[in-house]
């Protein structure tokens, strides 16, 4: 029977195996440090199958380098021997919220994230330590060899002092900012759907910084933007400029599988600009706004200069040098130098002004000419109906002007939660909206801070009566003693985050009167920990013959099935959100995930009748504990009865 890997993937490997799929002449075998031999790529004939010259040594190129960027790389790819811990106290709705809040280093959630949660995320929003001297940074620990972060991350748990002050005086100031950076968003990049997006709140000290690792992560052809966000007007701080806009950097996974970016329309664009109403025809009481069919800056195409016959007879077309030789409506002749076009051909035009879209006003202010040269009386427009917009929306501008900080200190006050300088809720909103999250899709932010994302998604849930699952990852990063977090009697900055996320989903449950479907404003708490299995586990050449007798058990005495099962959905890439039951088959404790997606038993004396029973219900994926079969014989067994009674069934034990 197969056992369970019971870590996080091993990315070096799974990229060699990628790069063997490409190049398969540059599959090697290398004797590493411990003397055994390895799989390995040959660089300089990976480099010779990149180049179109001759490849002898290094050479200048385009990139972007730091001291400590090929550690902070192999920390990416290195796998850990870690889990997550479900902890149902601090947790609300635990067994069917879809919503997650995971507690411990970034980093490591983002590698056990990696085989349940690759490709599956919609957006991803980041609001990261800025750099600006005065903020802390994660202090990763860098290993020589991958095989070392391994045996390390094994280590029975203890935080510790996982971030450092990052002070202008430090001679990696920014060196040591990029690498925190670096492996995580070569991380958070895989977890992205194709048609995903990614948004990086960050402040003028790395802006520029930001932007280059990230266009050499997602690729320079997936940048959209660098938006401005007004953080507060006007204030006089500063020397040469208020200090008053932060940034945000957004890019595509993929800006082919990327749809347009659209945005609600406000009720001051619809006051202000949709100020027309139609009277007459099948629109009559619609509100529209006029654009002119001739603006100078169109691109001229040779189907789109043409005489228009205005409602006293007489033809206007754009000015311009060339005109018609035939003077009547529709006439038309190719654009040359200088000429100016309608916006559509004309029989776009025609169809358009049948269904009373064309508006014609008389104007001694316009651009049109008639047939002879001189100037014309007439302006030609079309109609942009007010409930089309509506529907699909408005291209968002590169500069956010409502989601001052002011905002979102009003909303955390009125939750009576303490956090200083959080993002406002609204703006996570705006991002999920233009970039598409829809019913179902999932939101990340790992960098949660006081927990806005999860604010933002239950609050657009419950608006849109969809789901909008959510997973926030936040370190548990200890408040100081005299601030006024600490003497509200939030430890970590994480309690704050998850008090904030329970008064919101209870306030906000209190004021909705939906009844389409019940909002989920639950979470799951996960924290990471060690690994739920012994040193044996992964190291079994290193226990003494004397010691054997004591290592029959592999699972850590402090560990609860619920425990064991968490890891499993991690190993085998089941989701962290699906409904869990609990049930008792012949007086065993049998997990059951997601209706039959898998079945868990991690009792004890596990017989062929228990077996055959939990066959019955012909689960798609089922698990044991190694140890936990009433005999050697059960155990030998166990394979042969599924395939006999559920034939699909994918049997493993840890």
């Amino acid at each position: 029977m197969n056992k369970l890997k019971m870590h996080s993937p091993d990315l070096t490997q799974a990229n060699i195996d990628k790069l063997a799929e490409l190049f398969p002449n540059c599959l090697t075998e290398t004797r590493g440090a411990d003397g055994a031999v390895k799989r390995s790529i040959d660089f300089d004939l990976l480099r010779q199958e990149l180049s179109d010259s001759i490849v002898e040594g290094p050479q200048e190129r385009y990139q972007l380098n730091w001291p400590g960027k090929r550690e902070a790389l192999l920390t990416a790819n290195a796998p850990i021997a870690k889990t997550l811990r479900p902890c149902r106290e601090e947790s609300v709705d635990f067994d069917i919220t879809q919503n997650l809040f995971i507690e411990g280093d970034n980093l490591d959630a983002l590698k056990l994230l990696q085989e349940t949660y690759l490709n599956k995320v919609k957006m991803i929003y980041i609001d990261p330590p800025y750099n600006t001297g005065n903020d802390f940074i994660y202090r990763d620990d860098f290993a020589t060899k991958a095989e070392d972060y391994f045996k390390a991350s094994n280590q029975l748990d203890k935080l510790g002092q996982r971030l450092v002050a990052n002070s202008e005086s430090n001679g990696r100031f920014h060196s040591d900012w990029l690498s925190m950076m670096y492996s995580r968003l070569r991380l958070a990049r895989n977890l992205l759907k194709d048609s995903g997006a990614i948004f990086v709140s960050i402040g003028q000290d790395e802006v520029a910084s930001t932007h280059l690792v990230m266009k050499e992560i997602f690729g320079e052809e997936n940048f959209l933007t660098i938006c401005s966000r007004v953080m507060k007007k006007g204030g006089q701080k500063g020397t040469h400029f208020s200090p008053c806009v932060d940034y945000i950097i957004a890019y595509a996974r993929n800006i082919g599988e990327l749809g347009p970016f659209r945005q609600e329309i406000g009720q001051n664009v619809i006051d202000t600009v949709y100020t027309k109403v139609e009277s007459d025809g099948d629109r009559k009481g619609q509100k529209y706004r006029s654009m002119g069919l001739y603006q100078a800056m169109l691109e001229k195409r040779a189907n789109q200069r043409f005489y228009i016959e205005c409602p006293d007879g007489t033809l206007v077309i754009p000015p311009g040098n060339s005109f018609p030789n035939d003077v009547s409506e529709g006439s038309q002749v190719t654009p040359a130098d200088g000429d100016g076009v309608w916006r559509w051909t004309f029989s776009r035009f025609a169809a358009e002004k049948k269904t009373g879209n064309i508006e014609f006003i008389r104007s001694d202010r316009t651009s049109l000419v008639t047939s002879d040269g001189s100037a014309a009386q007439w302006n030609v427009y079309y109609k942009i109906w007010l409930s089309d917009r509506l529907e699909d929306g408005q291209l968002p501008g590169n500069i956010l002007e409502k989601f001052e900080s002011r905002h979102s200190s009003a909303e955390l006050k009125a939750l009576e939660i303490p956090f200083d300088f959080p993002k406002p809720s609204a703006l996570i909103k705006f991002l999920m909206e233009i970039s598409g999250v829809k019913d179902g899709d999932i939101t990340l932010d790992f960098f949660s801070g006081s927990g806005t994302t999860g604010h933002a998604a239950i609050e657009m849930a419950i608006e849109r009566n969809e789901r909008r699952p959510f997973i926030c990852v936040q370190l548990p990063e200890k408040t100081k003693v005299d601030s006024d977090e600490f003497k509200n009697g939030y430890a970590t900055i994480a309690e704050i985050g998850k008090e904030r996320i329970r008064r919101v989903g209870k306030k906000l449950v209190g004021e909705s009167q939906s009844e389409a479907i019940k909002p989920d404003v639950g979470f799951r708490v996960l924290k990471i920990d060690s690994t739920n299995m012994k040193e044996v586990f992964y190291a079994p050449d290193a226990v003494a013959q004397d010691q054997l007798f004591d290592q029959v058990n592999n699972i850590r005495e402090d560990r609860t099935p619920e425990d064991l099962l968490f890891q499993v959905l991690l190993d085998w890439g089941v989701d962290l959100a699906l409904p869990i039951a609990k049930e008792t088959i012949a007086g065993k404790t049998v997990y059951f995930v997601d209706g039959n997606a898998l079945a868990a038993c991690f009792d004890e004396g596990v017989s062929e009748d228990f077996v055959k029973l939990l066959a019955k219900r012909q689960p798609l994926r089922v698990v044991f504990r190694d140890a936990g079969f009433a005999t050697d014989s059960v155990k030998i067994n166990v394979e042969q009865i599924f395939k006999l009674m559920s034939p699909s069934t994918e049997v493993k034990c840890i």
